[in-house]
């Protein structure tokens, strides 16, 4: 009777998990899909063209038309390949790009966890992705892949750097590690966009970096390695990497919102808007840029990403830190 009743909760648990997971986890697929179908809206507009308009009214229905599409595709995995490593990577990297939302305040009250060292954790969880990406290019054991794989680490890594020192520098500033407390500290003050401006315009390039968006897609340049790390990957498999990557920017859009905008914070208060549609509007805002970078910017050379990051971004990061402490000292 008593293990009757351990199962029975233990079972109860598990299917309370489950229904968290998907309740949360469909609004960020959805939002995805969206994201997917306004880039290309937004380039079609840029390079005067016309852009998905004939699945459903507008090309709305185009994301589910590319979803089913990639579903029916055929997994195909190289024969000469280890077949657990090859389906775990694109899952790891999948994996990896949803555990940062678990931390992430939309209000002073709506989120999953509030932890003191918010930014450790979400530093800590975005090094973590770059495993899965090196794990995809080594175990298809095609040359291209490998060198995507290797051009993504080296990038990944040395971006990290930049990314890791303006959180040091934001933590500084807002006496906190706590995403909350730091939309605090800006709801007493002002913006960090404002205080910070260098630093914000550093952390918008480093994630661009980070998240292999163009103009630092290297380790996805067609016109050298075909498609990089994921060339063997085909189905579901792909769009694993694919929703990752997206997934990436809209965190790191709403990281950015949080760190330099304000978070829920209300810009003006003329209009009543509730502070959940005001941490959206700033988010979106942050994936437009995106998009325009993408749009109008030409691809840089490997060593001119290198050179901006160690040359440019460390010194210059290391020195405002050093200037920002030697000023709050005086």
């Amino acid at each position: 009777m008593i293990l009757l009743i351990l199962f029975n909760t233990v079972l109860d648990c598990i299917i309370y998990l489950i229904i968290i997971i998907i309740l949360n986890l469909l609004p960020l697929i959805i939002s995805i899909a969206f994201f997917t179908l306004a880039e290309r809206k937004i380039m079609a507009a840029i390079q005067r063209r016309r852009g998905p308009n004939i699945t459903g009214y507008w090309g709305l229905l185009q994301p589910f038309a590319d979803g089913v599409k990639i579903l029916i595709k055929e997994v195909v995995i190289p024969s000469q390949t280890s077949r657990f490593l090859f389906l775990i990577s694109p899952c790891l990297t999948f994996i990896l790009s949803l555990i940062n939302w678990a931390i992430i305040p939309f209000t002073y009250s709506e989120k999953i966890a509030d932890l003191s060292y918010g930014l450790i954790y979400i530093y800590a969880i975005s090094s973590l992705s770059v495993y899965g990406i090196i794990l995809a290019g080594w175990v298809s054991n095609s040359k291209y892949p490998f060198l995507g794989a290797l051009r993504s680490a080296a990038q990944m890594i040395s971006y990290e750097v930049s990314i890791g020192l303006i959180f040091v520098t934001i933590a500084y500033s807002a006496h906190s590690l706590n995403l909350t407390d730091i939309v605090y500290a800006q709801e007493v003050n002002h913006f960090f966009i404002i205080l910070l401006f260098p630093l914000a315009v550093i952390f918008l390039i480093s994630v661009v970096a980070e998240t292999n968006r163009a103009p630092f897609d290297l380790p996805e340049a067609e016109a050298e390695i075909v498609a990089g790390y994921n060339l063997e990957y085909s189905s579901m498999v792909f769009a694993l990497f694919f929703i990752g990557e997206y997934g990436n920017i809209l965190l790191m859009s709403s990281i950015f919102s949080l760190l330099f905008l304000g978070g829920w914070i209300p810009i003006f208060t003329l209009f009543v808007i509730p502070p959940t549609v005001w941490f959206l509007l700033k988010t979106i805002f942050i994936c437009y840029i995106f998009v325009l970078i993408r749009a109008t910017l030409p691809r840089y050379r490997y060593d001119q990403l290198m050179d901006i990051c160690w040359q440019i971004f460390l010194p210059f990061n290391l020195l405002y830190l050093f200037t920002l402490v030697v000023y709050n000292l005086i």
